[in-house]
């Protein structure tokens, strides 16, 4: 690893610098099917303290797109199709309640801090702690009292990570650690500023352990452009966020910055005891990893509850972009050596699943044109009382209805270790979340409560609405989702020159509360869209009580 920077700010003033940082078939029970790859090699390294940022400059409007790239499959290729029952058919559910619910940040807000520049997608961050709602997204954020009160901002998403205002950024997230009283947040970083050139790309973490993420922030920046690699310089595409007690755990797709090379998923740990001290930071990443036998891509890092014996990670497969039915099931044991600049120990194992496949295009009320669903990568991750979420996006059918639609797949996986690596993994639940008649449901995020009820969000698109944020609550020990809940209609039909959707919503447990906090894209009232119209997007923030 190459020498990189760490650095503290307020909101974009130079306070200081902290010093060098080191840097199954469709049944549940299904047992792993095949002995655990171990990753025995990986790579530690260093950080320096960093330059000051450079200064803002005025630009003239634009509109234009960020977050993930596609991940590669082979064109042309036919798509599985799923069946699953409607999520109204549910003979079970738990009841729920909307706690608060308010418009977060918004395409308005982008383009009143970027000089008129309008993005999309939004790429939605939340975290919540000590009465505050912090939610990043592309190029903005604010900072909210849980009562939606808005404290500041809205503020350049580059001033959390002490970038000048017109450089690169993208697919920001955020984590409050109740362990520690402490923020986290990352994003990545292309060198050039909003035209990148191509030379170099980093990881920007920001840490804030005051417990008020008003006061200082402080930055490290971690090289990812990997001179010398396949198609390189590269950068890590969106990247991720895991924790538990231990470590803060991202995890990244490295692309080609200028040409069409992809090397997989890059998987990186970093100390949490030093983060939380602003202290010589040791970290390590791993390289070159497989699942199911072919390049692994997005594979998702836990946000743990309690005190797992490992960091676990999920991923998807379907390499081909012909439907799938296995997920990958990843462990990092031995996580304390990193303390004393030592290496983890790494290793996966494939089992099955229920079917999932990338979905279709989202249809939406009052236009012809769609929205962009993604693809069926794994999104959100958690464990929590020994089980591992997870949720994607997918193409299903429901009952009476042969017209392919987007839906939500989710999954609770019972892992085990063996050896000191992953062992038997087995899945207790898994299921599907559809809406009615000619209705989409894209880009899940779920959260488990301690009690083992859930909450999952989602956009809502489709004959019947508008874009619409929406969440479905499970049961402690149930095994489908209640019915569909809509926390904030769409106002009118996502812009006819926007197309590109998500690229993930966002779920966190409620600190102090048997709660969920939930936050999704819709189309909101005009006053958060861009005064042109060209950006209608808007992010919606909802706490709900389950149970």
């Amino acid at each position: 690893m190459s020498v990189n920077n760490v650095r503290r700010v307020f909101f974009g003033a130079v306070i200081g610098a902290t010093g060098i940082a080191l840097a199954a078939p469709l049944q549940p029970g299904v047992a792993a099917a095949a002995p655990a790859a171990v990753y025995a090699s990986g790579t530690t390294g260093v950080v320096a303290p960093s330059h000051a940022a450079a200064a803002a400059a005025s630009q003239t409007a634009t509109h234009a797109q960020r977050g993930a790239r596609a991940l590669p499959s082979s064109a042309g290729a036919a798509r599985l199709h799923v069946s699953a029952p409607t999520a109204a058919a549910a003979t079970t559910s738990v009841s729920s309640s909307l706690l608060e619910n308010f418009n977060g940040t918004s395409s308005n807000d982008s383009r009143r801090t970027n000089f008129n520049q309008q993005f999309e997608p939004p790429d939605q961050g939340l975290c919540v702690g000590n009465g505050y709602v912090l939610e990043p997204v592309n190029s903005a954020f604010r900072i909210f009292k849980t009562d939606g009160h808005s404290l500041i901002g809205p503020t350049n998403v580059n001033d959390l990570f002490d970038q000048g205002s017109t450089q690169f950024t993208s697919d920001p997230r955020c984590y409050y650690d109740p362990t520690t009283n402490t923020w986290f947040a990352t994003i990545l970083f292309l060198s050039g500023g909003e035209v990148p050139d191509g030379k170099s790309s980093q990881l920007d973490i920001a840490v804030n352990s005051s417990g008020n993420p008003e006061n200082i922030w402080t930055q490290y920046q971690i090289n990812t452009t990997d001179n010398g690699g396949n198609g390189c310089p590269c950068f890590g595409d969106q990247p991720t966020l895991g924790i538990d007690q231990d470590n803060l755990y991202v995890t990244t797709n490295e692309f080609s910055i200028l040409g069409p090379a992809f090397n997989g998923a890059q998987v990186y740990a970093f100390s949490k005891k030093d983060l939380v001290a602003g202290a010589p930071v040791h970290f390590a990443h791993f390289a070159n990893l497989t699942s199911g036998g072919s390049i692994a891509a997005s594979v998702q890092p836990a946000t743990s509850t309690g005190s797992p014996n490992a960091e676990f990670f999920l991923n998807s497969l379907d390499p081909n972009g012909t439907g799938d039915h296995r997920i990958g099931v990843w462990a990092m044991t031995d996580r304390t050596a990193l303390q004393h600049g030592n290496l983890p120990k790494l290793s996966s194992t494939v089992i099955t699943s229920e079917a999932y496949s990338i979905p279709p295009q989202a249809t939406q009320k009052g236009s012809t044109s769609t929205i962009d669903s993604g693809d069926d990568r794994m999104q959100q991750t958690q464990y929590i009382n020994g089980l591992v979420w997870g949720e994607l996006t997918t193409t299903v059918t429901i009952a009476h209805d042969s017209t392919a639609r987007a839906g939500a797949a989710w999954f609770s996986v019972r892992p085990s270790l063996s050896g000191g690596h992953i062992g038997a993994s087995v899945i207790e639940h898994q299921g599907y979340v559809v809406e009615d008649k000619g209705n989409n449901v894209i880009y899940p995020a779920l959260q488990s409560l301690p009690s083992g009820n859930v909450a999952m969000v989602f956009t809502v698109t489709g004959a019947a609405h508008y874009p619409s944020a929406a969440y479905a609550v499970l049961g402690a020990g149930q095994s489908a989702f209640g019915a569909i809940n809509i926390a904030a209609a769409g106002t009118g039909p996502y812009s006819k020159t926007s197309t590109r959707w998500g690229d993930y919503s966002w779920a966190v447990i409620d600190p102090t509360a048997s709660a969920v906090w939930l936050a999704t894209e819709y189309v909101p009232p005009l006053s958060s869209q861009t005064p042109n119209s060209l950006s209608n997007w808007g992010t919606r923030v909802l706490e709900v009580a389950v149970g």
